[in-house]
C-alpha cells in the first residue's frame, strides 16, 4: 500500500512540475496572448505542439521503472494540450509521445499500448475541445484521461506475454496513473484562468474605446483638419501611443505624434501599405519594421474605417518600440474604428441633413415670392389709372421690398429688416383695400433677434386675403411681437371671417389647404428651423395664428 501512495505521489510531483512550468509561461506575454486569441495560426499552434510534446518527451524519460514500465505523466501533457489548444495540438502531441514512447521501449510489454492509448487521448481531448462548453472541460478533461489510462491498463494485460506480467504490471500501476488524471483538472483550471483574462481586458479596452468615442464626439460634427487632429490627440493620448494619423482614400487627413513634421497634412499622398489595406479592407499590422517616413516608428496597425459597406479611409496608430500592437490593442481598436466609422457617417447624413433643410427652405421661399409678386402687381396695376402718385409710391413698396430680397442671400436677416418688408406688402394692400384695412403693430421695440425672410409676411397675407377681404365692413389685422419667458412670441390676429377647422387640420397633417400656399409653407419652416409648427386659432370674430422662437436658439442674435 505504502509503495502506491508513494508512485502517486511521484505521479502528482511531476504533474505538479508541469503545472509550475505552464503557470511560468502564462506569466511571459506571447504565451498570454496566444491563450486570449480565438483563432492561431499555423506557427503558433506548432509552438504549442512543441511545449506540450517536450512536456510528454520529459514525463516518459522521468517516469518510474516498474517490471518493464513506466509510471508517468505522458498522457496528462496530451490531453492538457488537446483540450486547451484543440484537435490538431491534441492528436500531433498524441502521436509524438506515443511514438516517442515505443521507440524508447520498442519490445517492451508496454510500449504498443502507450503508443495507443497516447494517440487516443489526443483525440478524445480534441472531441473536448470541440463539443464540451468551456466550464465542463476541466471535469470532462479528468474523466477522459482517466478512461485513457484504463485503456492502456486494458492493452497492457492483453499485449503482455505472458498475460500475468500484464496483470502484475497494472496491479502496481493502474491506481497511481488513473488517479493522476486528476492533474488535467488543475492544469486546464489554471490556463482557462489566464485565457478568461481576456474578458476582463475585453471589458477594459471597451470602456476605454467608448471613453475616446465620448470625447471624440463634439469633434465628429464638422469635420475639418482642425477636428480631425483633435480626435487623433485625443486617441494617441489614452491609448498612449506615440503617433496617430486619420486618411481617406487618397490623402492624410490629420496626423499628431512622433513624425508629425514629415507629412504635409490634407496633400500628403498616402502610402503604398496604407493602399493596400483599403483595397482588400484588411487590418495590416507590423511589429518589427521601420517606418517609411519616420524611422523612428517600429509598431504600427492600419484599421480600414468602413461607411457604407466601403472603406474610405483609415485609422493608424504607431510606436516607436517593436511588438507594441498586441491582440487586446487589436481589439480594442478595431472597435474603435468601427465607433469612428459610425461617428464619420453620422456626420456626414448630418451635413447632408442641414443642406437638404436649407435647401428646402430655399425652395418653400421660392414658392412665396412669385405668389406675393403676382398680388402686389395686381394692386399697383388697379391704382395707376385712379391715383398715379400711389402707384409710383406702391413701386416704390415694391422695388424695395424686392432689393431687401436680393441683397439677403443668407437665411436669416433681422426682425426690423423683416418688418419693413411687412411694411411695404402692407401698403401695397392697404392702397387695394382703403379705409376696410387696418393693420396694428404691437412690438416690442427691446427685441433683436433674427428670422428667416418671408416668414412673418406670408401669415399678414393670409389675414389679409383670406380674413378681411371676405367679409363684410371694416378689419384689423394686429401683427405682435412680444417676449413670452423663455421664448419670443410671434402673432399675426385678424378680425376677419374666421379660419375653418378644416384648413386647421390640413395644415396640422401637413397638408396644402386649398390655395394657402404660404400659410403650410411658413408651417414647414417654422418646423423644420424651431422644431414647433404653427399655432392656429379661429376667434370670435377672426383667427389668430402665432409660433414661438426660444431664446436659446441660435437663430437669435442678442
Amino acid at each position: 500500500m505504502k509503495e502506491m501512495f508513494d508512485m502517486l505521489l511521484a505521479v502528482y510531483e511531476r504533474a505538479a512540475l508541469m503545472l509550475i512550468c505552464l503557470f511560468l509561461l502564462t506569466r511571459t506575454r506571447q504565451f498570454r496572448q496566444l491563450l486570449q486569441k480565438e483563432q492561431h495560426t499555423r506557427q503558433e499552434l506548432l509552438a504549442v505542439t512543441a511545449i506540450f510534446s517536450l512536456f510528454a518527451i520529459f514525463s516518459t524519460y522521468s517516469g518510474i521503472h516498474v517490471e518493464g514500465s513506466l509510471i508517468n505523466v505522458r498522457i496528462i501533457s496530451v490531453m492538457s494540450g488537446g483540450i486547451l489548444f484543440g484537435p490538431w495540438v491534441g492528436i500531433t502531441t498524441g502521436i509524438i509521445a506515443g511514438v516517442h514512447r515505443y521507440l524508447i521501449d520498442i519490445n517492451g510489454p508496454t510500449s504498443v499500448p502507450c503508443l495507443i492509448s497516447s494517440v487516443v487521448a489526443g483525440f478524445v481531448s480534441g472531441y473536448i475541445k470541440l463539443k464540451i462548453i468551456k466550464e465542463h472541460r476541466w471535469g470532462i478533461g479528468i474523466i477522459g484521461g482517466m478512461l485513457c489510462e484504463c485503456l492502456t491498463m486494458l492493452l497492457v494485460v492483453l499485449w503482455a506475454q505472458p498475460m500475468s506480467l500484464g496483470l502484475d504490471i497494472v496491479s502496481k500501476i493502474a491506481m497511481p496513473m488513473i488517479l493522476g488524471g486528476v492533474s488535467i483538472g488543475m492544469i486546464v483550471l489554471l490556463v482557462q484562468g489566464v485565457e478568461d483574462e481576456k474578458e476582463v481586458i475585453a471589458a477594459r479596452q471597451a470602456k476605454l474605446a467608448l471613453d475616446i468615442a465620448n470625447k471624440t464626439l463634439p469633434y465628429f460634427r464638422h469635420i475639418n483638419s482642425d477636428s480631425l487632429n483633435t480626435v487623433c490627440d485625443i486617441i494617441r493620448t489614452d491609448i498612449r501611443a506615440d503617433a496617430v494619423a486619420i486618411t481617406n482614400e487618397h490623402n492624410i487627413l490629420a496626423y499628431v505624434g512622433v513624425g508629425a513634421e514629415f507629412y504635409n497634412i490634407g496633400h500628403e499622398i498616402i502610402s503604398e501599405m496604407t493602399k493596400e489595406s483599403i483595397q482588400s479592407g484588411k487590418i495590416t499590422i507590423k511589429n518589427n519594421d521601420e517606418a517609411e517616413r519616420t524611422p523612428q516608428i517600429h509598431s504600427l496597425i492600419i484599421i480600414p474605417l468602413w461607411e457604407k459597406g466601403v472603406v474610405t479611409g483609415t485609422l493608424k496608430i504607431y510606436y516607436r518600440h517593436a511588438h507594441q500592437i498586441t491582440n487586446s490593442l487589436k481589439v480594442m481598436a478595431i472597435g474603435l474604428s468601427q465607433i469612428i466609422s459610425t461617428q464619420i457617417e453620422v456626420s456626414r447624413i448630418e451635413q447632408l441633413r442641414e443642406m437638404a433643410d436649407q435647401a428646402e427652405l430655399r425652395a418653400l421661399q421660392s414658392k412665396i415670392n412669385p405668389h406675393f409678386l403676382f398680388n402686389a402687381l395686381n394692386a399697383i396695376s388697379s391704382s395707376i389709372r385712379i391715383n398715379p402718385d400711389t402707384a409710383r409710391q406702391l413701386i416704390i413698396n415694391l422695388s424695395r421690398y424686392l432689393r431687401y430680397n436680393l441683397e439677403l442671400n443668407d437665411a436669416q436677416i433681422d426682425i426690423k429688416k423683416e418688418l419693413y418688408q411687412i411694411q411695404d406688402y402692407v401698403a401695397i394692400e392697404q392702397a387695394r383695400f382703403g379705409s376696410k384695412l387696418s393693420i396694428i403693430y404691437d412690438i416690442d421695440e427691446e427685441l433683436s433677434f433674427s428670422i428667416p425672410s418671408l416668414l412673418i409676411q406670408p401669415l399678414v397675407e393670409n389675414a389679409i386675403v383670406h380674413g378681411i377681404q371676405p367679409c363684410r365692413g371694416k378689419g384689423v389685422v394686429v401683427i405682435s411681437i412680444r417676449d413670452d419667458g423663455e421664448r419670443v412670441r410671434i402673432s399675426v390676429k385678424d378680425t376677419g371671417n374666421g379660419i375653418s377647422e378644416e384648413v386647421i387640420e390640413q395644415v396640422k397633417r401637413n397638408e396644402l389647404p386649398g390655395k394657402r400656399i404660404g400659410l403650410l409653407n411658413v408651417h414647414h419652416r417654422v418646423l423644420l428651423l424651431y422644431g414647433e409648427g404653427l399655432h392656429i386659432c379661429r376667434l370670435e370674430p377672426g383667427t389668430e395664428i402665432w409660433f414661438f422662437i426660444p431664446h436659446n436658439s441660435s437663430k437669435l442674435a442678442a
